[in-house]
């Protein structure tokens, strides 16, 4: 097996690639959006109520949980499309837990930002 050396352009071409994987997922996935509107909106609210250093690291998790869930969920239903077109009830399943695991997540954010930002309305 042939050793990979590690250099700086090849960092930069994996950087390079990232990027553009993050940059299609916002062009061609709808939710993606929706994604980028909620986070949008915590890091506004973030700034505009009182919040502690504790409760911004609390929404980058979870925010960022969020925006992992639909990535794999993305990537997960890709694969699933790519194996096979057909209706399989294995493929559904799969596809089905996968976006269970974004819905469980979204859930979780919206029980964080729901402990740190409803105290602040009172």
């Amino acid at each position: 097996m042939k050793q990979k050396t590690i250099s700086f352009q090849s960092r930069l071409s994996s950087l390079k690639y990232a990027v553009r994987g993050i940059s299609r997922f916002l062009i061609e996935e709808p939710n993606a959006i929706l994604h980028l509107g909620a986070t949008i909106l915590v890091i506004i609210a973030a700034g505009y109520f009182d919040v502690s250093n504790y409760e911004i690291i609390a929404l980058v998790i979870v925010a960022g949980l969020v925006w992992v869930a639909e990535i794999f969920n993305t990537i997960i239903e890709r694969i699933m499309d790519f194996i096979s077109a057909e209706r399989k009830p294995e493929i559904e399943f799969i596809k089905d837990l996968s976006a269970a695991g974004v819905l469980v997540s979204a859930f979780v954010a919206v029980v964080t930002g729901a402990i740190i930002f409803i105290p602040k309305f009172f």
